[in-house]
């Protein structure tokens, strides 16, 4: 469904360019050029009204900001990679990485966040495979209008399957909204299969507390992000099966405050420079996404002993 918005979204605007240019350039150039100029830097203009929201609301709540050199050089990384994920990959690249897996190696299930879908995970589709290391990324849905609980279907059919591939339980990786779907997977899970199906979960600017801009969302699933939400109050804590680790930063654009994107008794990492999207494509979460990889990779082929 995401998919399909998108390609609406990027082929509506190229209408409008077009229209917008073939009205006014014989008679205005000058304004045909700007409205044009208008419509493509207006990613860009929504982009920097969120990170002056996150400014504002890190400050009420007295928490540090980044120096404003920082949050510039992360709205203008945000800016271009918008562009290109949500007018390129996410409309039309969806299906270009396809999964791969190999038995007795612990893979990793990818999970991605709101209005996106798998292919967002392309990039790392592409190393993980140059590495030989297994992986497998889900689309959710629906998309729109319903609650999360309605995508743990598809998440629990992808990680079964590599689980049934591969013999081990997989690394799963989640970014923003993906996070919260994971948890409501492993609660719907019996206790006795969640290390089974999951063997550590990293989350990546996942709002796991909420998110101080989803107070102005008024469909599913969105609404359910706010902070305090029934939805979220309903998921409570996860449970001890499975360890989780956070990532977060306190330049996202979506996400903030950076402590809503942090589980008690989860290992955090906060970083200063990355926005919403951005952080995903860090080199420093997939480093430590491979490390953790390999860890349970040799603890799970040590438990199998000789």
């Amino acid at each position: 469904m995401n998919a399909r918005i998108w390609r609406m979204v990027v082929l509506g605007n190229g209408l409008a360019a077009g229209a917008w240019l073939a009205y006014w350039w014989r008679s205005h150039p000058g304004l045909a050029v700007a409205g044009v100029a208008v419509l493509a830097c207006g990613a860009g203009m929504q982009l920097g009204v969120q990170m002056l929201l996150m400014r504002h609301a890190c400050r009420a709540r007295a928490l540090a900001v980044p120096p404003a050199w920082t949050l510039v050089r992360a709205w203008w990384a945000e800016w271009r990679l918008s562009v290109y994920l949500f007018g390129w990959r996410i409309p039309f690249r969806a299906p270009a990485q396809p999964d791969r897996l190999h038995p007795g190696k612990v893979a990793l299930v990818l999970v991605h966040g709101y209005f996106c879908n798998r292919a967002v995970w392309a990039s790392w589709m592409r190393q993980l495979k140059a590495l030989g290391i297994g992986c497998a990324a889900v689309t959710l849905e629906p998309a729109q209008g319903d609650s999360m609980d309605a995508m743990v279907n598809d998440l629990d059919r992808c990680a079964r399957e590599v689980v049934r591939h591969t013999g081990r339980a997989p690394l799963i990786v989640a970014h923003s909204m993906g996070g919260l779907v994971v948890r409501a997977w492993l609660k719907a899970l019996p206790a006795s299969e969640r290390a089974q199906l999951a063997a550590h979960v990293v989350t990546v600017a996942t709002p796991h507390r909420g998110a101080w801009l989803a107070r102005f969302a008024h469909r599913l699933p969105a609404r359910d992000m706010r902070e305090h939400s029934p939805w979220l109050q309903r998921l409570g804590p996860p449970g001890a099966e499975v360890a989780f680790s956070c990532w977060c930063s306190r330049s996202d654009n979506i996400v903030f405050p950076p402590d809503l994107a942090q589980l008690a008794g989860s290992e955090v990492q906060v970083v200063d420079d990355a926005a919403h999207m951005q952080l995903l494509y860090d080199a420093r979460v997939l480093a430590y996404c491979l490390a953790l990889r390999a860890r349970l990779q040799n603890a799970q082929a040590g438990c199998s002993g000789p």
